[in-house]
Parts: structure tokens; C-alpha cells; sequence
């Protein structure tokens, strides 16, 4: 008994000293390694081995037979809208990648805010696809609906430059329900590869594009035909007015390999389901852009990235809680730079949500914002009783050493006013007589946030004057601040990828200046940790375990 008892003293003190900090990391390895078996079992497919004995689908294009290929556009999805013949391929070499432009009628019904479909026929040559049993075929939309953006004016003259170099155009108001584009890319694949598939394991994703024919004991796979939706992209969409009779259209064709076929359709089917979950056009295209624009190689990498961002981002909104949490002095910390932090957080995040930009990008500023909204709680101690709905705020008193800290903190703030507020003031006013906006608020949201990114990072300069007063770093909280900085490093790989725009991208940059000055101050007053504190406690100190009972 007396065995059993140390055994489970033991196993609890195993369970206490795993950290939860520990435990997600460990579940984070996990989910990356699951990840990459089932991103490789995705892309590695184990061919047939007819001598096995096995029932093998053999290609169809085996053969070499003559193709033709046939481009329709058609009111209807089904088929029966009275087809229109776009292009024509009598002799359709699938081998030989090509790009044409052709000019599509727009029918009324699609001026009219409706929807045309195209269907890429593949068939024997010199057969009506219509009639020929061995085609095969696929429905695409080459309309899309997005809600237009609002036109920009400067505000002063509320004239807009481009009517000024082109005065046939009419002001109008843009409406707020989503409105046709038009698609002005068709990009198609075919699978070339000479592949074998067992068919008692057909895999699913690729099964769905495979239409399968039967020769007595002999089975054939037509060629697999791969309309390629992620390279629609929001930059290529053409607004469909009411005038408009045609349209350019480019149509793209190359072979793809087997692997690159299933990881399409995975990727694919995984931007239409964001899409159902309430995705606008513009977050899914962010999504298209890393696949499409980059190389698998590069596209691996970015996964490894991503995932890492997002793991630094959690432990650095755990420990950055954490610390705050059990703050309870603001002695050596700047609350002017805490209070700034959270006045920059927000206006960032108004003009993230002010210029449309990825949800990637804007969730977590919304959360970062909300966090540093609770910081300002903290730092000044405030608590906020309601009474029925009005407010009433009451503040905590401050010591000796945080009165000092404090008198610090105004020096520094003084010195760059004297900076800082002209720069602000001037470029807002340059701005407003230069630069066009779609409304006052827009030209307010812009002017701060240009000051937060170009100017904000002279915000951080009180916490370094009150370090160097102090000639401490101990009071700041370094986990946090270095899953910070590991994520500001991942941030400029992310600047290259994702877009956002220019002063966002621009700032990542200026974020490493200034953790690099934290990093030096961290060497420059190396912590003491067996120095006791004003407060009597030692870094170097464990906490007293509780008794237990024998």
C-alpha cells in the first residue's frame, strides 16, 4: 500500500510539472507531422501492378487516339440554353500547353446582373461533343458577384481624378448588393501521366473526375479533365455593365501531374467550404493567391510558417496575459507606451477592417486589440462598476517607485511631442489636399493609422528611456515579448505572400528595429535573478510546496 501511494505521489507530481505551455507544443508536433502524412498521402498515389492480378483502370489516352476540344458558353448550367461556340480545337495535342484570347458575346440576360456558364468539352475529333459517347466534360461559372468598391473623391474639391482624363464616364452611385463580373480567365488541366489505378481503391477525390468505360474484362479512365478555380483571381474580374456586348476571355491549358491534380481538388474544394462559412471573394482570393502564386516548394514552406505563426501567436497571448494577470505593480513599465499600444492596436485594426484586408490578417488584430484594451485596465488599475447602464470608473493609487516610473514616462513623452505631433499633423493635412478617400472617415482612419505605422514605433522609446533610468530589463515580460519577435520575423516572410497594404507591410520591417534595441537593453542590464527585490522576492525563489499528509 505503502507502494501504491508513492507510485501516485510521484504520478501527480509528473502531471504538475508538465506546463500547458509544454502540452501545446507537444500537440502542435503532432498536428504538424499528421499534417504532413496525410498531405503525403494525398499526393502519392500507388499505382496498379497488373501482374499481381489485380483489376487495373488503365488510361484511355494510352492509345494516342485524335481529341478535339470545344468551348461553349451557355445561359444554363444543364446545357440547353442555346450553347454558343467560343473556341474550336479540331486537332488537340494535350501535350502542348497554349493560351488564346477570344472575345465572348455577353448575352442580355447576363447584362442584366446574370450569369453565363462555360463548358469545356474534350472529344473525339471530327464528333459533335454533343453526341460522342467518349467525351468527357465540365461546367464552370464565368461570372462572379461582388459587392463594388466605393469611389474614392478628394475630399476638398470632391472631384475624382479619373473623370478628369476620362469625361465620357458618368458618376454614379455604386450600389451595395453585389454586382456580375466576368471571369476573365479560363484555366483548364488535363492529367497526362501514363497511370494505372487499382480499382478496387480508387482514390475519391480523383474518382469524381473520372468517367470510366468498360471493353469486356478491360477498363478504361477517360482523360481526366480539371477546371482550375483557384486561378480565378479578383484582380482579373471585369465589371458587366448594361452596354456591354463582349468580352475578352483568356483560355489557358497545360498538362498536371497525378500529385498536383489531388492536392488541386483538396485545395479547391477546401476554398469553396470557407466560402460556405461565410468567406467573402476577396478573403478566399488571399487563400488562392498563396497557392497559385508560389511553387509547391515554397508553398510547403509557407505551410511550416504559418503553422509556427499561429503557435507563436497563442504563447504569446497566453504568457502576455499570464503576465499581466499577476501584475500587480507598474513599477519600470511605461504605461504611456501601454496606453499608446492600445490606442495604435485599434486604429489598426479599424483601417485593416476599413481596407477589406484578409481575414488572415484581421482576426488577429481584433484579438490583439481586445487584449491590450484589458492591458490598459490594468496598468491603471481601474475598475468599473455599472450602475443600471451608466459607468462609473474609479482608479488605483501609485506608490513611491511607480510615481517615479511615471515621472520618467512623462520626460520622454515630453521630448517627443516636440516630434512626433507636427509629423502627425503635417502629413494629415498633405494627405487631405493630395490624396483621394472615400469618405471623411476613411481620410481620418488613414491619417492616424500613417502617423501609428510611420511615427509609432518613437511610442516604444519611453520604455527604453525608463529601462536605461532603471538600468533594468527584469520588469518587462520577455516570454511574450520573444514569441513576439519570433512572430515579427515571420511576419516579414508573411509580407512577401499574403497581400495587405503597403504602410501594413512596411511596419513588420519596423517592428525588428525595435525588438532588436529590447535585445540589446537585455544584454546591456543583465537580470540578477538571486537579487531580492523591493518587494522581498527572488527570481531564483520556488514556491513552498504544500505539506502533504503522510
Amino acid at each position: 500500500m505503502f507502494n501504491c501511494c508513492v507510485r501516485s505521489q510521484k504520478t501527480n507530481g509528473m502531471f504538475q510539472k508538465t506546463s500547458f505551455t509544454t502540452l501545446i507544443i507537444g500537440v502542435f508536433v503532432v498536428y504538424v507531422l499528421h499534417t504532413c502524412w496525410v498531405m503525403y498521402g494525398i499526393v502519392y498515389t500507388k499505382p496498379c501492378d497488373e501482374s499481381s492480378g489485380v483489376h487495373c483502370v488503365t488510361p484511355y489516352l494510352a492509345k494516342k487516339p485524335r481529341l478535339q476540344l470545344s468551348i461553349y458558353t451557355s445561359l444554363k448550367a444543364t446545357g440547353d440554353g442555346n450553347p454558343n461556340l467560343i473556341l474550336n480545337i479540331e486537332d488537340f495535342d494535350i501535350h502542348s500547353k497554349f493560351e488564346r484570347k477570344v472575345n465572348v458575346s455577353i448575352p442580355k440576360k447576363t447584362r442584366n446582373n446574370g450569369t453565363l456558364y462555360t463548358y469545356v468539352f474534350v472529344h473525339q475529333a471530327g464528333v459533335s461533343p454533343w453526341h460522342d459517347n467518349k467525351e468527357v466534360h465540365l461546367v464552370a461559372q464565368l461570372t462572379s458577384y461582388m459587392v463594388l468598391k466605393p469611389q474614392e473623391v478628394n475630399l476638398i474639391s470632391g472631384e475624382d481624378p479619373t473623370q478628369q482624363s476620362e469625361p465620357h464616364r458618368k458618376t454614379t452611385n455604386v450600389p451595395d448588393r453585389p454586382v456580375a463580373h466576368w471571369r476573365s480567365r479560363l484555366t483548364f488541366n488535363i492529367m497526362a501521366d501514363d497511370f494505372s489505378f487499382d480499382g478496387e481503391s480508387l482514390p475519391g477525390d480523383v474518382h469524381r473526375y473520372m468517367k470510366i468505360l468498360q471493353y469486356g474484362k478491360k477498363v478504361q479512365y477517360l482523360p481526366i479533365l480539371f477546371v482550375d478555380l483557384l486561378s480565378n483571381r479578383v484582380k482579373d474580374l471585369m465589371v458587366i455593365n448594361s452596354s456591354t456586348t463582349e468580352l475578352p476571355l483568356t483560355v489557358s491549358y497545360d498538362t498536371i501531374s497525378l500529385g498536383k491534380l489531388r492536392f488541386w481538388i483538396h485545395m479547391q474544394d477546401a476554398v469553396y467550404s470557407l466560402q460556405q462559412f461565410g468567406f467573402t471573394e476577396k478573403d478566399a482570393d488571399e487563400i488562392k493567391g498563396i497557392f497559385v502564386d508560389t511553387n509547391l516548394y515554397f508553398l510547403a514552406l509557407t505551410f511550416v510558417v504559418a503553422a509556427f505563426h499561429l503557435l507563436f501567436d497563442f504563447l504569446a497571448f497566453k504568457n502576455d496575459i499570464s503576465f499581466w494577470k499577476k501584475k500587480k505593480s507598474m513599477v519600470g513599465m511605461s504605461s504611456k507606451a501601454v496606453l499608446w499600444r492600445c490606442f495604435s492596436t485599434i486604429v489598426i485594426f479599424l483601417y485593416l477592417l476599413d481596407e477589406q484586408t484578409s481575414m488572415l490578417i484581421l482576426i488577429p488584430a481584433g484579438v490583439g486589440s481586445i487584449i491590450e484594451v484589458w492591458k490598459v485596465k490594468k496598468a491603471f488599475k481601474m475598475q468599473i462598476h455599472w450602475h443600471g447602464l451608466k459607468p462609473t470608473f474609479k482608479f488605483g493609487t501609485s506608490d513611491e517607485s511607480e510615481r517615479r516610473t511615471e515621472a520618467y514616462d512623462t520626460q520622454a513623452m515630453k521630448y517627443l511631442s516636440y516630434l512626433l505631433y507636427p509629423l502627425c499633423i503635417g502629413g494629415a493635412g498633405y494627405s487631405l489636399v493630395y490624396v483621394k478617400y472615400k469618405s471623411w472617415y476613411s481620410w481620418l482612419i488613414n491619417s492616424l493609422v500613417n502617423g501609428v505605422y510611420a511615427f509609432g514605433f518613437l511610442f516604444m522609446l519611453p520604455q527604453l528611456f525608463v529601462n536605461y533610468k532603471f538600468k533594468s530589463v527584469a520588469h518587462l515580460p520577455w516570454k511574450a515579448f520573444m514569441y513576439k519577435a519570433f512572430n515579427t520575423f515571420i511576419d516579414d516572410v508573411f509580407a512577401f505572400i499574403i497581400t495587405m497594404p503597403t504602410s501594413h507591410r512596411l511596419a513588420c520591417f519596423r517592428d525588428d528595429v525595435v525588438f532588436l534595441g529590447y535585445l540589446y537593453q537585455r544584454w546591456l542590464y543583465p537580470v540578477d535573478k538571486s537579487r531580492v527585490n523591493e518587494y522581498g522576492e527572488s527570481y531564483d525563489e520556488k514556491p513552498k510546496g504544500k505539506p502533504h499528509k503522510d
